[in-house]
């Protein structure tokens, strides 16, 4: 049994490397195709491209016995390196005209992915920090682009102490609240402002699949060419008014953290055992644990201030305070019918999007057993 064991392992070890040399051939003509996607501007992701090809190879899966749905997952995370691929080979530049790129908070982490990015499109760029904003009239003097990208406490500060910009200089700011930086830079500068919003964080190997929202803040047409720049990057943008924009985040960000914070104090009051936590989660609450743990190894300044942001903020959370003490109510009277009713008009609510949810997450939670110990 042993020797035929280690037969059948052995052609699977061998399996594996010709595996391994079609991955490498792969990976090669991807660099080219990223070559020929810099010399000609072609965004880096092509969502067409990309489903067409893998319902093809879903069928190709199916006809040879295989599930579709491995050859699926293989297939992304080829995917995932190939777009890192992509994005070593630069990308064309669309701005013709003169000019640097000028990020003040340049030395910061997200400041630090966007010089790469601007640099690897031929861009030159120049970076202000606290320590060098003395400098910033000589600086911004020649500027097509100044990106404001600083702790949302000192944004609206630093936007109002910028030095007279060129006439067509874009300003625009990477916070995650769009209202006030946005009047904050139209009442500073006469020129063309959009606020943008990347909805990721600096560790993102490739801006591929990735959201930046913008905001129209004056001459959307002067600023057209930077949204472009950053779809050919591979990013997706996303339109939105400001004021829309801050509703949602306060969703999408106040009250998500807000939970997460409140839940990880709660453990820590209990005196959880993590460990215990973790070796007994289902994949689903190994992801909620892991975006809870998540929160807390971050800077806390930010989230206070992404939370403190404003007075909506504090008002939505406060609205869900009051509900979270009604579905309480529900418990302590053990009224299971009145938790029932509440269930099914949530699910109605929901529509479609809760049984497309279920989908999606089921190859997270494939991923979070996966990783486990």
């Amino acid at each position: 049994m042993t020797t035929e064991l280690q037969t059948l392992r052995d052609q699977i070890d061998d399996v594996d490397k010709s595996i391994l040399a079609l991955i490498t051939k792969r990976l090669a003509l991807v660099t080219q195709v990223g070559e020929v996607k810099s010399q000609h501007g072609i965004p880096i992701y092509d969502p067409k491209r990309e489903t067409e090809m893998l319902a093809s190879r879903r069928k190709e899966a199916e006809l040879a016995g295989v599930s579709p749905n491995v050859i699926e997952d293989i297939l992304r995370r080829l995917m995932r390196e190939s777009y890192n691929s992509e994005n070593d080979k630069g990308f064309k530049k669309v701005y013709t005209g003169q000019g640097s790129i000028v990020i003040i908070g340049g030395n910061g982490q997200m400041g630090r992915l966007f010089t790469r990015l601007f640099t690897l499109s031929g861009y030159h760029v120049k970076a202000l920090g606290s320590k060098t904003m003395h400098q910033a009239a000589d600086v911004i003097a020649d500027a097509a682009v100044v990106i404001v990208t600083v702790p949302i406490n000192k944004t609206e500060q630093i936007i109002s102490q910028l030095p007279p910009l060129p006439k067509d200089c874009i300003l625009t700011d990477f916070t995650s609240i769009k209202q006030k930086p946005l009047q904050a830079m139209l009442n500073q500068h006469d020129g063309p402002v959009v606020g943008l919003h990347p909805m990721f964080g600096p560790d993102v190997p490739n801006l591929a699949k990735q959201i930046i929202v913008y905001c129209d803040g004056r001459e959307s047409q002067k600023y057209q060419w930077l949204i472009e720049q950053m779809r050919i990057w591979g990013a997706n943008l996303y339109p939105i008014a400001a004021s829309e924009h801050d509703k949602c985040m306060s969703f999408i960000q106040a009250l998500r953290h807000f939970t997460s914070f409140t839940y990880g104090v709660n453990l820590q009051t209990e005196q959880a055992n993590l460990e215990q936590l973790v070796a007994l989660s289902s994949p689903i609450y190994r992801l909620e644990l892991m975006m809870v743990g998540r929160l807390f190894a971050q800077d806390p300044q930010l989230y206070a201030d992404i939370i403190m942001s404003s007075s909506e903020n504090v008002d939505l959370i406060k609205r869900y305070y009051q509900r979270f003490g009604e579905m309480v109510q529900l418990l302590e009277q053990g009224d299971k019918a009145g938790f029932i009713e509440h269930f099914n008009q949530v699910t109605q609510w929901f529509g479609d999007y809760a049984q497309r949810f279920i989908k999606e997450s089921q190859s997270l939670l494939k991923l979070a057993n996966d990783t486990r110990p």
